[in-house]
């Protein structure tokens, strides 16, 4: 018997084994390589849906989130299998051992034969090799696997939570005197210091982010987020407190979504009004604000439903209540209610909106209304309310049109008029003073032309024009404002550059011209900006 050969009970015993491991091993880099390549695409789909997408752009930033939770799926997924290949490193060592024991073995009948060919070593050196490929590529795996997780935010409860955020600087230099000296919205007349050119810079409009991922009820997911900045004001009294400015709360909704039906309850963006123009200069309030952009910030309860059709068309109807605000200036840390809220009932408003995938990228038109009671006190009785529409269209492989046009009625709490609602014909608590609510119409639209997937220019223009007939309805107006303000028109224009997805430079430049009573005021501001997401 030639004592260099091995028995047909070792030589399948370590076939069998090899093959058991070989079988985990293709298990193994199928399963790893699906989930990485799943989450490779799926953050592909993120980067290139922000690119495009405007900061207020409600109808886009609903499928980046659904493009969120499916990542924050597949990491779990990824995260179980690291346990695994834990588990198969562990299978790979103890197999090695015992190759290893029955090679040791194999050498030593070949010392102890006195003839024939050695031909145990020839068949271990090629077997050595293969399970040190294996363990190479175990490790390259693992090292795969430890790149695409990351540790995520503890919470108190067993949910997931996801933090992200927008660290924003800009630098500006203003000519012509301004509302607000950082993020301007109208030309004013005059300011402290009776200079009309100035130069300064914020980070007040950099942004954070909560999103934490519930659990299924009654057959709906559960979410919640907040989103806060820094554009609450300034401490008083303190030195240098325009860097400092004070954490506001914008947005904190909770949601239930079904397969094709959502509730959402809580501080939300206006619904009716869904888009914005594309710029990182104005989101302390969105772009165009006061110059035919309708928006608030404001509690609410609306119920969403979507009709799914043929060829990637959908009908998204959507219905709820809100808090009846009015657009009063608010004082102190003590609560008043406004004239919305004073009559005792919320305001009203429902939006249908049709969309369809064109060539890989959205087209959306959408139509809506509001409905607000207001009582001024003394019998002033006004019903406010806005007929909206606003649409989204890709008009060449790189362009793409959007706009909103409204006309409404004492909507100052959305941002319509102006900002004004009423005007008085003389003080407004003189119950022999009468007062008239403010007709107005404006809208926006913005023209974008995406050069290349990291760099897109954005040209834009809004108006807001109260009624000139109420304007004039007084001899000497007054309102809650320091002026009455005519007529309010800005156009700007952008460049953005991402180089990367957590990275973007921009650069823009505003115009704003507005109109009082006998009064025409102009200003420019151009916009230097740095932003780093997380």
């Amino acid at each position: 018997m030639n004592p260099n050969f091995q028995s047909p009970r070792d030589s399948g015993h370590i076939s069998d084994r090899e093959g058991t491991l070989k079988q985990q091993k293709g298990f193994f880099i199928r399963s790893a390589g699906f989930s990485i390549a799943s989450l490779t695409f799926a953050m592909a789909c993120i980067s290139a849906s922000a690119q495009q997408s405007a900061p207020g752009d409600s109808t886009l930033a609903e499928s980046v989130q659904e493009l969120r939770e499916q990542v924050q799926e597949l990491r779990s997924a990824v995260a179980d299998m690291k346990s695994e290949a834990a588990q198969y490193r562990a299978e790979s060592a103890e197999l090695r051992k015992e190759l290893q024991t029955l090679r040791v073995s194999a050498g030593s009948q070949n010392q102890a034969g006195a003839a024939g060919p050695l031909t145990a070593p020839a068949e271990s050196a090629p077997l050595s090799q293969r399970m040190a490929a294996i363990e190479e590529t175990t490790q390259l795996l693992d090292s795969e696997i430890r790149s695409q997780y990351q540790t995520k935010i503890e919470s108190a409860s067993k949910y997931r939570v996801r933090f992200s955020g927008l660290a924003l600087l800009n630098l500006f230099h203003n000519r012509g005197l301004v509302d607000n000296f950082d993020f301007p919205t109208y030309a004013a007349p005059s300011n402290s210091y009776g200079h009309n050119s100035a130069f300064g810079a914020t980070l007040r409009q950099s942004e954070l982010g909560l999103e934490v991922f519930g659990p299924e009820l009654a057959g709906a997911k559960t979410r919640a987020e907040i989103q806060l900045d820094f554009g609450g004001g300034f401490p008083a009294a303190a030195l240098d407190g325009i860097n400092t400015g004070l954490v506001r709360l914008r947005t904190a909704n909770m949601r239930l979504d079904w397969q094709n039906t959502s509730l959402i309850v809580g501080q939300d963006s206006l619904f009716i009004s869904p888009l914005s123009p594309t710029s990182f200069a104005s989101l302390a309030i969105p772009s165009l604000g006061y110059s035919g952009n309708l928006w608030a910030w404001t509690p609410q309860l609306r119920v969403e439903h979507k009709f799914d059709f043929s060829d990637g068309q959908n009908v998204m109807v959507q219905a709820g209540i809100l808090d009846n605000v009015t657009g009063e200036p608010s004082y102190g840390t003590h609560r008043s209610p406004q004239a919305g809220e004073i009559s005792a009932q919320p305001a009203y408003a429902a939006r249908i909106g049709w969309s369809k995938d064109l060539n890989g990228r959205p087209m959306s038109f959408g139509t809506s209304g509001y409905y607000s009671r207001q009582n001024w006190g003394f019998d002033w009785n006004a019903d406010g309310w806005a007929a909206a529409a606003d649409w989204r269209v890709p008009i060449a492989s790189r362009v793409e049109l959007s706009g909103e046009f409204y006309r409404g009625r004492a909507v100052g709490g959305l941002g319509g008029g102006i900002g004004q609602s009423v005007l008085f014909s003389g003080n407004p608590l003189d119950p022999a003073s009468d007062f008239r609510a403010v007709n107005s119409a404006g809208g926006w639209s913005q023209l974008k032309f995406s050069a290349t997937p990291r760099l897109e220019f954005n040209w834009a223009f809004g108006v807001d024009d109260p009624f000139s007939a109420d304007i004039h309805w007084f001899a000497s107006p007054v309102g809650y404002y320091p002026a009455v303000l005519a007529a309010n028109r800005s156009a700007m224009m952008n460049f953005i550059y991402r180089p990367r997805s957590d990275l973007l430079f921009s650069a823009e430049y505003r115009h704003l011209r507005t109109s009082e009573i006998g009064l025409l005021n102009t200003a420019d501001q151009i916009n230097l900006i740095m932003g780093v997401l997380f």
